[in-house]
């Protein structure tokens, strides 16, 4: 079984200490798995302490307020379905916590239920799980056997824990069956379900360029907003993301359409525009893991000016751009693109990441492989 990093799960345990903690994140990235290793190294679904809303005999003992002896965490998952779940948790919470540490999990209704009212403010700290990446798969020495399976098989655990092509292609389709047609249902008067699983095909092929909403309006034969709200939608089910220009001073950068990328890379055919997916997707969990554990304001943005020199991604902390990334399947020299903004901005340094050995710099300029590039700058 592959393990999540003990960073995680130490800052879990440390916020535990003053409230409640939520984990939240796509479906079937791990999250009750995670939960119940909180229990212990080998808790399983049976123990008394993990409630889970989907089991017939939990609603009813959590209404009483009938909970477990002598357990001094609860993990509640899935209680998110109850229609009441903020008083539930709030009455559990206050009468609870000079005795028990709690702990509530769920995937997209979890943080778009969680945003509605004020009822359970200060009580909690929120932590998002994302699919897993190099430096979990393999902390010591990942190598690029590790890099390659994270590739073709993508960051989720089932998936890559049995690194089977057939048993991958049915878990894809049946994750994808079940977000649409289950969660979108909970989440969304929407009832073209057909149309938005047309959305989920066509979008692999719209990773890494700018998205163009009027393009998708015109393949799914709807209105502007019709299209932009369904995008929207998937967004908030964790099928897909997307990251917005960063207007960087001096230079003509483009303003409007944003990049988009997808939470399972694996999804997307061609080998460019996954790996630079991989990449997109660990610097979004970078700049989630320093917003959830540190409090700063992250953004992940693309770097694109009017005459089409782009830089794939600009990380900026409290506003201000730390570094850029660029990624590259194969070794190269420095991108012209990237040393005219490297001259041009004031954005500290630039890494050129790619899938080969070679390793050296210019100016401010790193280029190097993905997996030291991991190494160095610490990406959990």
């Amino acid at each position: 079984m592959i393990r999540r990093s003990p960073v995680f799960k130490q800052a879990v345990a440390s916020a535990l200490e003053k409230k409640m903690v939520f984990v939240g994140g796509p479906r079937q990235v791990g999250k009750s798995t995670f939960a119940l290793s909180l229990l212990g190294p080998k808790a399983t679904e049976r123990h008394p302490a993990y409630l889970n809303w989907d089991n017939p005999k939990v609603p009813s003992l959590l209404r009483a307020m009938k909970l477990p002896d002598n357990e001094p965490l609860l993990i509640l998952d899935e209680i998110h379905k109850y229609a009441r779940w903020r008083n539930l948790v709030k009455g559990i919470y206050d009468t609870e916590k000079s005795f028990r540490k709690i702990v509530v999990t769920g995937s997209a209704r979890l943080d778009y239920y969680r945003k509605g009212g004020d009822s359970l403010a200060n009580r909690y700290r929120y932590f998002r799980l994302h699919p897993l990446s190099l430096m979990e798969l393999n902390p010591k020495d990942p190598n690029r056997k590790d890099l390659d399976a994270l590739l073709r098989f993508s960051g989720f655990p089932e998936p890559l824990s049995s690194q089977n092509e057939s048993e991958w292609r049915i878990w894809q389709r049946d994750r994808l069956t079940r977000v649409v047609r289950e969660d979108l249902r909970d989440l969304e008067q929407v009832r073209e379900i057909s149309l938005i699983e047309h959305l989920v095909e066509l979008l692999p092929g719209k990773v890494g360029s700018p998205l163009s909403v009027k393009s998708l309006r015109e393949d799914l034969q709807v209105d502007h907003k019709t299209a932009e709200r369904w995008v929207q939608i998937l967004e908030n089910l964790y099928v897909c993301f997307r990251i917005a220009p960063y207007g960087a001073p001096k230079v003509r950068a483009v303003k409007k359409e944003k990049k988009l990328y997808l939470w399972d890379w694996s999804m997307v055919e061609k080998p460019g525009p996954r790996f630079e997916n991989l990449v997109a997707s660990q610097l979004l969990k970078y700049c989630h893991w320093i917003e959830d554990t540190e409090g700063f304001v992250m953004e992940l943005r693309f770097l694109r000016d009017t005459d089409g020199r782009e830089c794939d991604f600009v990380v900026l902390k409290q506003g201000k751009p730390i570094f850029a990334v660029e990624c590259k399947t194969g070794e190269e020299s420095v991108s012209p693109s990237v040393k005219y903004f490297a001259e041009k901005t004031n954005i500290p340094i630039f890494y050129q990441v790619h899938l080969g050995q070679a390793r050296f710099s210019s100016g401010r300029v790193s280029v190097l492989p993905f997996i030291d590039f991991c190494k160095d700058t610490g990406m959990p």
